[in-house]
């Protein structure tokens, strides 16, 4: 358990950060989930799959997800639309 004053302090602005961060991975989820659906539907949606993309380069840019985390996922999903529009 914490003795300080700082470390206190410390584990509730953790526990602040830890929620935001939370929120926003399951953010990305979400939308990397309805782009990947949108894709196997067979009308790929590219206003879909640009909002997955966008929110991983904002998770990425605020420190959530790697950066390379998220070029992964950019690539795969790029990949699958790819191959859908052939």
């Amino acid at each position: 358990m914490a003795n300080t004053k700082s470390a206190k302090k410390r584990i509730r602005s953790n526990e602040r950060k830890h929620q935001r961060n939370t929120i926003y991975r399951s953010r990305v989820k979400t939308m990397v989930k309805k782009a990947e659906q949108s894709i196997s539907s067979g009308t790929p949606d590219d206003a879909t799959v640009r909002e997955a993309i966008r929110t991983l380069d904002k998770a990425a840019g605020k420190g959530i997800i790697h950066k390379n985390n998220a070029a992964r996922r950019k690539s795969r999903l790029m990949k699958k639309l790819n191959t859908a529009a052939a």
